[in-house]
């Protein structure tokens, strides 16, 4: 097969011994010139956040042009990456490579233009900010985080839940599960196919918090898992059990669905036999402020539409669960820069940057 390269040597030759006109050359140039080109040779002028207009960089990237050297400060990246193959990127071009990915389904050529980087090291720069940011800040939201789920905070939590009209007074976030459909794999289809909702997906488990963050997060899991299974294998409860105590002692719990067992540590609403009066006013009473979670699950996804086209999701070829878990945590990071609906709803401050990342 003809290389690019030696189309266009070609096209020069013709031009030099005019056998075609300045037209006809433009034409044919253009049409054999990859649009992956090596850096090096590439037409396009390397990335600079400066040169970046403020609205284009919201649009692109979700984050405010002057917010986006703070969301840097407070993840405390590295001057300098330099990827597997000896690919070298600043920060701040790494992160934004990374939001851009993330914000809406593109390919990597689209982003061309924006880098100045041919498609391979968009490609290996995206994974590797990826992998910075799971191993460096997973935690956050993959284990208990005591900064944001101490016992203080989680008194105030539920204090904000109880005042929005909530029957439970020790209740200080709501727990569920969600599906996440991603493109039929080649081989176990049947472990990921969730009947429930028909389609092939993985599911992850979160704890919504009244001030906008996901204080918990377990994932990936087989798409055809049940909620409650799902709950055993992320030990959250054990961590309740040791650590979801009022200031003075007191248990408190997170609010599920019925798909959850009732235990002290955690609740669910009425749903065997004939509900009393009481019973359903409890239920109505907790459904209103539990829909939260849901409003959560749907800014991680409006934020970043990539997770939200599951042709592009292909496990054993991409990093869907790590990548599920990495927006979730820069979804936080939005919140405590811009807060959110489930804030405002509640009344509740998020906490700075700096207090998130401490």
């Amino acid at each position: 097969m003809t290389s690019f390269k030696a189309v266009q040597e070609m096209v020069l030759f013709c031009l030099e011994e005019e056998i075609i006109d300045d037209e006809e050359f433009a034409v044919l140039y253009e049409e054999y010139t990859p649009q992956n080109l090596p850096f090096p040779h590439c037409q396009y002028d390397t990335f600079s956040l400066l040169n970046k207009d403020p609205a284009e960089c919201k649009a692109d990237f979700r984050v405010e042009k002057a917010d986006i050297p703070l969301l840097i400060d407070a993840l405390r990246m590295p001057p300098e990456f330099v990827c597997g193959n000896g690919t070298v990127c600043d920060a701040t071009e790494g992160l934004c490579i990374l939001l851009k990915q993330f914000a809406y389904p593109c390919r990597y050529s689209d982003m061309i233009p924006i880098f100045g980087r041919s498609v391979p090291e968009l490609s290996i720069i995206s994974n590797e900010i990826t992998d910075w940011l799971y191993t460096n800040h997973g935690h956050r939201v993959t284990h208990w985080n005591h900064d944001i789920l101490s016992p203080a905070m989680l008194d105030v939590y539920a204090t904000a839940i109880y005042n929005k009209g909530a029957a439970l007074e020790n209740c200080f976030g709501f727990i569920d599960g969600t599906v996440r459909p991603i493109s039929r794999p080649i081989i176990n289809q049947r472990a990921v196919y969730n009947g429930h909702k028909r389609v092939h997906a993985l599911k992850f488990q979160s704890v919504a918090l009244p001030n906008g963050l996901i204080g918990h997060l377990y994932g990936a899991a087989e798409g055809r898992m049940h909620d409650a299974r799902m709950l055993a294998l992320s030990n959250l409860y054990d961590e309740l059990e040791n650590f979801a105590f009022f200031p003075t002692g007191a248990e408190m719990c997170p609010y599920g669905d019925p798909a959850y067992p009732l235990r002290v540590h955690l609740q669910a609403p009425f749903c065997i036999g004939i509900l009393t009066r009481d019973m359903q006013i409890f239920n109505d009473s907790m459904s209103a402020v539990r829909v939260s979670v849901e409003w959560l699950f749907a800014d991680i996804i409006n934020y970043f539409k990539f997770l939200d086209f599951k042709k592009d999701l292909k496990i054993g070829l991409s990093q869907v669960g790590k990548m599920y878990i990495v927006c979730a945590l820069l979804r936080n990071a939005l919140t405590c820069l811009y807060s959110n609906s489930t804030a405002e709803y509640f009344g509740l401050v998020p906490p700075t940057l700096d207090q998130y990342f401490s």
